[in-house]
């Protein structure tokens, strides 16, 4: 797969203040709740061709926030992330495939210590240079993962049935990536 126009080879690295990592789940089978992480590191190393690409990215899960001091709190603790003991979330990617006008960004994902492959459908949203002259690229993605697969098992069954918290969660990225400077 040849490299999308005005990509250029190198180390692209995430420019996270124009970024965001979030998720969505379901609660108590009604309504959905929103997270992100605001701290967050990630480079793609461009190949040659989108093929021979990478991305790496290091997410720091003490930065959730969904907006709610209580249910950060419960959702850094024991039961959901254990930031004491795993501070951080992992993505290192194995391949990359066409999939129409986007991609899919095969690879591993680790929570909680688990790894497991995950596929990203991403779209791809152009490159501009920014008033400043840093070339940027921006790169849309969605996957959905079972938490109980990474480990994050706890719930609450409800008086009228179900359980408080959906096993499925909707991963959301919006990536804005910084061209590697000119040699």
């Amino acid at each position: 797969m040849t490299l999308p126009a005005n990509v250029t080879t190198g180390i692209w690295t995430l420019d996270a203040s124009h970024s965001e990592i979030g998720f969505t789940v379901r609660h108590a089978g009604i309504s959905k709740v929103r997270g992100v992480f605001k701290d967050a590191d990630a480079t793609l190393e461009v190949g040659e061709t989108l093929t021979d690409s990478k991305v790496t990215a290091t997410i720091r899960t003490a930065s959730f926030d969904s907006g709610d001091v209580n249910r950060d709190g419960h959702v850094k603790g024991e039961d959901f992330f254990d930031v004491e003991k795993f501070p951080e979330i992992t993505f290192v990617s194995r391949h990359v495939k066409a999939n129409g006008d986007g991609f899919d960004l095969v690879g591993d994902l680790t929570i909680k210590g688990i790894t497991r492959e995950v596929s990203i459908e991403t779209e791809f949203n152009g490159v501009a240079v920014d008033p400043f002259g840093n070339t940027r690229a921006g790169v849309s993605g969605e996957t959905t993962i079972s938490r109980k697969d990474f480990g994050l098992t706890w719930n609450a069954v409800l008086e009228a049935g179900g359980v408080l918290v959906s096993d499925k969660v909707v991963i959301n990225l919006e990536l804005a990536f910084i061209a590697p400077a000119a040699a």
